[in-house]
């Protein structure tokens, strides 16, 4: 299968390249590399094929979607903090960009298109756990730009014809998120912290709860909904299924690494959701996904990568 990669030297994106590579299927990466890392994809170079470009021009995705099956849209402008602060590039990348790849995958017959979304689009919702069918309410532009990109999907499902799926990832973790940059994930960031020697700041009390999803996870649901039938037009949540505290992810922490660590308990951000539990019954019945890491092999994994890593 001939693939796309979009934001494919990202953190999600990077993975989901290799493991699409250990399928045996060709791989185009798109990225500008804003956010993505080139040390990502440099020892899986040779392997893949590299254009450099942003997701803004239409003439770029034209020619990274010829002779394309299948387009993996993982390229954004991550973080709800930095689209609070500047909503004006999050609009511009994440709704045009994924605009411009709809638009680029119908012209070149592109026969289905993964799209990224989040599970930012509900946001603050008491009624957990979270199900595809609940209205959404965002209270940050990230999550309205990812909403905007799932209306835009099925738009382009309904009206021309390209198959779309929309996943909608929860709190994603794993080997090669960057955990020492302003908008770096939770729990890279505690890693990195830990392995440094560094005190950790959390934002609130940490007994906010998150749907925590190791990365092999969101990779599983992605080659799923590249080639189950029946999946088109739809949008699924991909996670684990399981409410777990940050007190409770640092308390694991300190039994894995064996350290004892300063934490400084800070205010919250602006848009943060308070708790967050996916339910995935929609996501095992249509798409045979059942989640193969749970969040605290997650963690030991994770761990391994960076003590492994951190001298990158």
């Amino acid at each position: 299968m001939n693939c796309l990669v979009t934001g494919g030297a990202g953190f999600i994106g990077s993975n989901l390249v290799r493991a699409l590579l250990n399928d045996g299927n060709y791989v185009r990466i798109l990225d500008n590399f804003t956010t993505g890392k080139r040390e990502n994809i440099s020892p899986i170079l040779n392997r893949v094929e590299l254009i450099e470009g942003d997701l803004r021009s239409y003439e770029i995705l034209y020619k990274a979607t010829k002779d394309i099956e299948v387009i993996f849209h993982q390229g954004a402008l991550p973080s709800v903090p930095r689209s609070i602060n500047d909503p004006f590039s999050t609009n511009r990348v994440n709704i045009e960009g994924t605009l411009n790849t709809l638009a680029a995958a119908q012209a070149n017959r592109v026969r289905r298109v993964i799209y990224a979304s989040s599970a930012s689009v509900y946001g603050q919702v008491s009624d957990l756990p979270l199900c595809e069918e609940m209205p959404s309410d965002p209270i940050s532009p990230y999550g309205v730009s990812k909403l905007a990109g799932e209306k835009y999907c099925r738009v382009y499902t309904r009206v021309h014809g390209v198959e779309t799926v929309c996943l909608r990832y929860f709190n994603v973790f794993g080997p090669a998120q960057d955990g020492q940059g302003r908008h770096s994930g939770a729990i890279a960031t505690f890693i990195t912290s830990i392995l440094e020697g560094r005190r950790i700041s959390v934002h609130g009390d940490g007994e906010q709860t998150k749907d925590f999803t190791f990365v092999d996870n969101v990779i599983h649901g992605n080659l799923l909904a590249a080639s189950v039938k029946g999946a088109e037009g739809q949008t699924f949540n991909l996670a684990c299924g399981v409410q777990t505290t940050v007190n409770k992810i640092l308390r694991h922490l300190v039994r894995l690494t064996g350290c004892r660590f300063e934490v400084s308990y800070v205010q919250e951000r602006l848009g943060d959701i308070r708790h967050s539990l996916a339910n995935i019954g929609k996501a095992r019945r249509v798409l045979g996904y059942c989640p193969p890491v749970h969040v605290f092999e997650g963690l030991q994994r994770s761990l391994e990568w960076y003590r492994n890593n951190m001298n990158r």
